[in-house]
């Protein structure tokens, strides 16, 4: 890859798994987990599509990204204000936009999210935009879950989604 461009990632301990942060410009691009289902594909893709390598390096949008994450670990935070870059296919960056909107404490199907998407007959399709996105919990794709509540794939493991998912139940469920 020939650029000058960067994308600039550093890494975030959560207590369910290590993230890696990145952003590009002004935005988060990037918030995927290091022990992932399909390690190096979001990386490359979204280096191919942004037409820019990584490079370590903490900017005041990691730095942002990372203290906004530690308040929603600590149930102090349920929503995020970190401008985002989503990279993909029109039809992802829909997807990835209703992942967004789903509210805290709340999960979808992705059956529901297809009819969000406006197809509700391409489930799959909506399942695979679902498992490209980039920027995990940001934008919040373990709130996706299979017909009848199973915890169907997520790019961090079972155990994470679960992790998250009881979280925002219990915050949710106090009040906060």
């Amino acid at each position: 890859m020939k650029t000058n461009e960067r994308i600039y990632v550093r890494s975030y301990d959560s207590p369910c798994g290590c993230l890696k942060l990145g952003s590009y410009g002004d935005s988060l691009c990037l918030c995927n987990w290091l022990h992932e289902k399909h390690p190096g594909r979001v990386d490359r893709r979204l280096q191919r599509l942004l037409e820019a390598e990584y490079a370590e390096e903490c900017t005041a949008v990691t730095d942002e990204a990372a203290r906004q994450l530690d308040a929603y670990f600590l149930g102090q935070r349920t929503w995020f204000d970190v401008p985002l870059l989503f990279a993909g296919t029109e039809f992802q960056r829909r997807v990835w936009r209703c992942l967004a909107a789903i509210p805290y404490g709340q999960t979808v199907s992705y059956v529901e999210l297809a009819r969000a998407v406006g197809c509700p007959q391409s489930v799959r399709a909506v399942a695979n935009a679902n498992g490209a996105n980039a920027i995990s919990v940001f934008a919040p794709c373990h709130r996706v879950i299979g017909s009848g509540g199973a915890l169907a794939g997520y790019g961090g493991g079972v155990e994470a989604k679960r992790f998250l998912l009881e979280l925002e139940r219990s915050v949710a469920a106090s009040g906060v």
